[in-house]
């Protein structure tokens, strides 16, 4: 496991996966947002966004965390695993009020500058139809990605990640 992307819904637990993962493994990690998003949250511009995944794809090793879908194809074909955090949706609500509370006009860790936490209802819909919406595509794509050679995690919930964490953990120690 040397590229490794991480992908689910909002609330999921992404980034803290991907810092532990990260730390435990000597990995550097690269959560997607703080790539994307710009001070306001403003959007990066598809072009040098694009560029950016260019650059950070060809490293001889990393950790991605975030959807993005219109790059989800580019960043599973450079990688060799796949982590699909398919939680149930109350998890991921949960999760995203969670870290709203906790990080309540501030900047989260994995969030890029100048954009503080927020919570609207634009989001809140997203992560409650996610599992309706996003994730049976996701799940087709995995399928494939597969069949391609990747290594592809389907965690369903937060136990099975931590089983995941336990036995990378043992394999690195």
């Amino acid at each position: 496991m040397k590229k490794i992307i991480i992908i689910g819904s909002g609330g999921a637990g992404k980034s803290t996966l991907a810092r532990k993962l990260g730390k435990m493994m000597g990995v550097e990690v690269h959560h997607l947002d703080v790539l994307y998003w710009k001070p306001g949250w403003k959007m990066t511009d598809k072009k040098v966004w694009f560029e950016i995944l260019s650059r950070l794809i060809k490293k001889e090793s990393w950790i991605m965390d975030g959807n993005f879908g219109s790059s989800m194809d580019i960043r599973a074909k450079a990688c060799d695993t796949i982590i699909f955090l398919d939680y149930p949706t109350s998890v991921c609500l949960f999760g995203i009020l969670k870290r709203r509370v906790i990080f309540h006009g501030k900047r989260r860790p994995d969030m890029a500058s100048g954009c503080p936490e927020k919570l609207d209802w634009e989001f809140i819909k997203w992560v409650a139809q996610y599992k309706r919406k996003e994730a049976p595509a996701i799940r087709e794509k995995l399928k494939r990605y597969q069949q391609e050679g990747k290594q592809v995690y389907h965690l369903k919930t937060r136990r099975e990640a931590d089983q995941l964490f336990e036995q990378l953990s043992a394999i690195n120690d």
